[in-house]
């Protein structure tokens, strides 16, 4: 699943020593874009989860893809949002004018190296006059 969203709010690492080593968990919280805003927030699980966050400013448009867990314990349920991958947007910065500019993309060399067909010369071709021409109707259709 994936939602997208502002990020808001990058949340405290937390670890611990367990019976398989040691662990990290790290989050953060996302406003999404709707008509009616929701806050929703996140964990990550691991140190190389952790730090894809790390070098996103708060405020930043993200595209976050996560899969939803719940367990239970003691009769209650508990669901996270696991994030497993997060995708910033680049923004154009508003040229003069409240407009934006759309930036030139360079052509491959490949394409650029391609040979140009030329269209047929048909002024070389021998002219027949059309029959309805001979025959004094005058217009220009081709049948």
């Amino acid at each position: 699943m994936e939602i997208i969203g502002k990020l808001m709010q990058i949340l405290p690492k937390q670890s611990g020593e367990s019976a398989r080593g040691t662990w990290v968990r790290g989050g953060f919280v996302i406003e999404t874009q709707e008509q009616f805003p929701k806050m929703v927030a996140f964990t990550m699980f691991g140190e190389d989860r952790t730090a894809m966050i790390e070098g996103i400013p708060v405020g930043t448009q993200i595209n976050v893809h996560f899969s939803p867990e719940s367990r239970e314990f003691q009769g209650r349920w508990y669901t996270d949002l696991r994030c497993f991958r997060i995708d910033t947007f680049v923004q154009a910065q508003p040229a003069a004018g409240n407009f934006q500019q759309a930036t030139p993309q360079p052509i491959p060399m490949a394409a650029q190296q391609q040979p140009v067909q030329q269209a047929p010369d048909f002024a070389s071709a021998p002219q027949q006059p059309a029959a309805d021409t001979q025959m004094g109707v005058d217009d220009d259709l081709p049948f």
